[in-house]
């Protein structure tokens, strides 16, 4: 590169320092203008909207939480499939299972009958009293094999369709119960909440006769329930549910709509952007503080004979999960638009970051063209319509995470670094036409 294209190379980008900075000045001395009544107006009516908006924001994450995951069937079996693999839920199912079976079938009295009916065939005293003798360990036995087929069917993978039918089951005895219905697998009757275990033990004494244990024939029909929750809040929740489930749909529009009004009637719309994205990041951290909360109150509510908590604690989370991973999505996705916000702004950190971006890649474009690598009129047209395509890559940016059905943090970072590499490949492909008078095209902008 020649002496005069780096003097022209220096002097565009000290104009542009110059051009950011001065609209920065002027910006900054347009918001610190006395405001009328007028004024007054608009920046209380965008502060109510916003603030607004940020009430609305956990209310609205949970709401399509609830109309969503719990209300969908199909979503609802996704969310609970986990649960089938979890030890601590295992365990309480097999103790609450083995003990349905023994409750219903009197294996004491069926083995006294039956070695009473053996010693009545004519055996020698000292056999006899020796039979009657094996009584204790062979109860034992028994239930330690019964136990075992239990414990081998609940940690088989066979036990996730045993699972996903019961939950399919109990599904709609959970929505309808949530909407204060009665009857089905679930209940809640004074405040408890009561799992009904008739579809597994019906799974069990299935396996267990396949298996070459005729005794299970024995096992009636049994509607052994268990208790998941004991606590006042149920009747609570159940109103609590029917409202979100009524709003799943507008609530989030409502809040996104209050948002974007307030943004559009601000003074400083930079500054309310700023300020809204802040406060919907903060109200996703209170959605967080408040699910940790409940989870303490549900474990504490939980009666500990019949549920353990390393199990309790689990069916919770795992229940909660895409809830989590929506506001911790949100909230990443507000602190992204706030640090946006930010750099775009007449900050004086603002200004110096935004001065070295276009420095150092107007750096690189200057040493690409000196390699000869020239973008001609592609790099030509991309600066004239450089406006249009960042809107574009920002857009699309958005779509992405409005269409994507369950968006994690992972996604919003990864959808957030495209979208800014494809605003660095703008400004790097957009040449800046050469004026009359130029030391040619490869000057670089």
């Amino acid at each position: 590169m020649s002496e005069p294209d780096d003097e022209v190379r220096r002097l565009r980008e000290q104009v542009a320092r110059l051009e950011t900075e001065l609209a920065a000045r002027e910006h900054l001395a347009a918001t610190r203008e006395p405001a009328g009544r007028r004024g007054v107006w608009r920046t209380a009516t965008s502060a109510l909207l916003i603030t607004l908006a940020c009430l609305l924001a956990p209310l609205s994450a949970t709401a399509v939480w609830a109309s969503r995951q719990v209300s969908d069937t199909d979503r609802y079996l996704e969310t609970v499939a986990p649960l089938a693999h979890d030890p601590a839920v295992q365990k309480t199912i097999a103790d609450a299972v083995t003990n349905a079976i023994f409750e219903a079938v009197d294996l004491q009295a069926i083995t006294t009958q039956t070695l009473d009916a053996i010693s009545d065939r004519g055996l020698p005293p000292p056999i006899a009293a020796n039979l009657q003798a094996l009584s204790g360990p062979l109860v034992s036995g028994i239930q330690g094999y019964v136990r075992g087929q239990v414990d081998n069917l609940v940690a088989s993978p066979q036990f996730a369709t045993v699972w996903t039918q019961a939950n399919q089951t109990a599904h709609a005895s959970l929505v309808s119960l949530l909407e204060g219905e009665q009857g089905g697998a679930l209940s809640a009757q004074n405040d408890t909440v009561t799992l009904n275990l008739a579809p597994i033990i019906a799974q069990v004494k299935e396996r267990l006769v396949a298996s070459g244990f005729g005794l299970a024939d024995r096992i009636p029909v049994v509607n052994k329930s268990i208790v998941l929750v004991q606590s006042d809040g149920v009747t609570k929740a159940q109103g609590f549910y029917r409202l979100l489930n009524t709003l799943g749909t507008w609530l989030p529009i409502i809040a996104l709509f209050l948002l974007a009004v307030g943004i559009y009637v601000a003074r400083d719309r930079r500054r309310a952007l700023l300020g809204g994205a802040l406060g919907f990041a903060g109200a996703m951290l209170v959605l967080g503080v408040a699910l940790t909360l409940a989870r303490v109150f549900y474990l504490n509510a939980l009666p500990s004979e019949v549920l353990s908590r390393d199990a309790g604690g689990a069916i919770f989370d795992t229940i909660v999960r895409y809830l989590r991973y929506s506001l911790r999505a949100v909230g990443v996705l507000a602190l992204i638009v706030a640090a946006a916000a930010y750099f775009t702004g007449p900050s004086t950190s603002a200004v110096r970051a935004r001065a070295g971006l276009t420095k150092g890649i107007g750096s690189l474009r200057g040493s690409a063209e000196s390699a000869g690598l020239n973008t001609g009129r592609v790099g030509t047209w991309t600066f004239a319509h450089k406006r249009l395509l960042l809107i574009v890559s920002v857009v699309g940016g958005a779509l992405v995470l409005t269409l994507w059905s369950r968006p994690t943090v992972s996604v919003v970072v990864v959808t957030a670094v495209i979208v800014l590499l494809a605003v660095a490949l703008i400004e790097f492909i957009g040449r800046p036409p050469v004026p009359a008078g130029g030391h040619g095209p490869s000057a670089p902008a």
